[in-house]
């Protein structure tokens, strides 16, 4: 009989300690969605009035998948074309990380 109870308990516990929690949205960082300026190398690719940083990181990307540069072997890195190895500083490949860094440079 003792053994009956104490199961009662621990499952009472655990139904008190299943509470929901209340999702908050996330607001977006202003400073991300500033519309920036675009260089003229960068505008070949992502067009030429101002963006904010999120929409020429998008544009990019659908550049590059697009017109296949993304590597096969390795979807980390970039093949850059002509328009693309302006923007990298002439690299042929480049990391999605490295990508980003190379980007920021042509914002302003």
């Amino acid at each position: 009989m003792a053994t009956k109870k104490a199961s009662k308990k621990k499952t009472v516990k655990k139904a008190v300690a299943k509470k929901k929690v209340a999702k908050v949205k996330r607001k977006p960082n202003p400073a991300f969605m500033k519309p920036l300026n675009v260089s003229d190398a960068l505008a070949k690719v992502v067009g030429s009035k101002p963006l904010p940083r999120t929409e020429v990181v998008k544009k990019l990307w659908q550049y590059i998948k697009k017109n296949k540069l993304q590597d096969n072997v390795n979807k980390r890195n970039i093949n850059a074309d002509e328009n693309l190895r302006a923007v990298f500083g002439g690299k042929r490949t480049v990391s999605m990380f490295e990508m980003t860094k190379l980007v920021s440079k042509h914002l302003s």
